[in-house]
């Protein structure tokens, strides 16, 4: 997996700095050895971790050179303090690596409203920079992981004009999920040469389309971020907005992001099934987004799931207070090919048995025609479970 994550250009490496005991990797640090496109996309929250804030003042100019990003503590809620913390680790990067100080991005996830202890920092950096290899991203998957069971990372290629270019990506996430983003670090690195204004908005049109499509447990985090970096070393045609190969990097990009995402619900917190909830006949799409993400985000749907339970009253139940403009006596309801209600009435005890074999599989589909229009959209969601509960009942211990 080493050497598949590997993009030309790019070093990383994590250690073991002490945030998190003796025997957690939990800081990381990514580096392009040459400058960097960059942008980010990051949580619609009121409440922004110290990172969060950071990292949007220093790519107002779309360039940066390194990533450090810690686990264990989320730098949020910290006040001036976390901020100003927040710049220290990022100087001791930029002082090591020789680079300018606003060419450093940072990342935290972990416990809000604990301080960043800057010895580990001071302990750690040199170790990264010390570490840095070709092949270091694995190392740094795992560094993230906060209660993720299993690193998250996808790689893509395509060529443009003959030139092969590379995009890796990797992610953490597992619980605090909701289509906002959710507790969510998503790193992505490129070879292609891309324009500054363009990457911005691909990766928003990327993020929009998967993190912003899936749901956990409905709740929205403080230090939600997705960094990318593109170093042009592919030597590409410089891709643009309605360039050759804008359209390539943008399919690219928006595959990566979507299987980090379905990476991320697959590994929900206290997660046995990964489930599609597909809308259509919608009369808008954002119609069709609010039926999908509001079935999605259910309780009481997501619960039904876990226990196998093809309950289809919770579905079109949960469709009538989505805001979604339908007629309920309308509204067909399938579960992968099985039938569960036609016109708004449920086809008996046949189709549920039939339903509750679907139910019982790790993947399927929730299909819903509101027969209101053309319109359709797809969220994705997991069950929700008697682990998850204990899982965050006890997060800080």
């Amino acid at each position: 997996m080493s050497s598949e994550l590997s993009i030309q250009g790019f070093k990383s490496a994590a250690v073991k700095s002490g945030i998190r005991g003796r025997d957690r990797l939990d800081l990381g640090l990514i580096f392009s050895e040459v400058p960097a496109v960059a942008a980010g996309v990051f949580t619609t929250s009121l409440v922004k971790a110290a990172p969060v804030l950071l990292d949007m003042e220093r790519l107002a100019d779309l360039k940066a050179r390194a990533i450090l990003v810690n686990s264990g503590i989320a730098n949020a809620c910290t006040g001036q303090p976390g901020i100003s913390s927040a710049r220290k680790t990022a100087a001791m990067v930029a002082e090591a690596l020789s680079l300018a100080e606003e060419d450093v991005l940072v990342a935290s996830t972990g416990v809000i409203g604990e301080h960043l202890e800057m010895d580990c920092f001071s302990r750690g950096v040199p170790k990264l920079v010390e570490k840095l290899s070709a092949d270091g991203l694995t190392s740094v998957s795992l560094a993230i992981m906060t209660t993720d069971t299993v690193p998250k990372t996808a790689v893509r290629e395509f060529a443009i004009a003959g030139r092969k270019v590379r995009i890796a990506g990797l992610a953490k996430g597992a619980g605090m999920i909701r289509p906002d983003m959710a507790t969510m670090l998503c790193f992505v690195l490129t070879d292609g040469a891309v324009a500054g204004d363009f990457l911005r908005s691909a990766l928003k049109s990327a993020v929009d389309r998967s993190f912003n499509r899936i749901t956990v447990d409905g709740d929205t985090s403080t230090n939600d971020s997705v960094l990318i970096m593109a170093n042009g070393l592919a030597g590409n045609e410089v891709i643009s907005q309605g360039s050759g190969g804008a359209e390539l990097f943008q399919g690219a990009l928006d595959d990566l992001l979507t299987d980090l995402a379905l990476q991320v619900v697959r590994d929900g917190e206290g997660a046995t099934k990964l489930v599609r909830v597909e809308v259509k006949g919608a009369v808008s799409e954002l119609e069709a987004r609010k039926a999908a993400h509001t079935v999605a985000d259910s309780k009481l749907v997501k619960t039904a799931f876990f226990g196998e339970d093809a309950n289809w009253g919770r579905i079109i139940a949960a469709l009538g207070r989505s805001g979604a403009a339908f007629d309920p006596e309308k509204v067909d309801i399938f579960f992968d090919g099985v039938q569960m209600v036609r016109d708004g009435l449920g086809l008996g005890k046949k189709a549920e048995a039939a339903a509750t074999e679907i139910l019982r599989k790790k993947e399927f589909t929730v299909s819903i025609d509101l027969k209101a229009g053309t319109a359709s959209a797809i969220y994705y969601t997991c069950d929700l479970s008697i682990d998850y509960v204990k899982i965050n009942a006890d997060y800080r211990s």
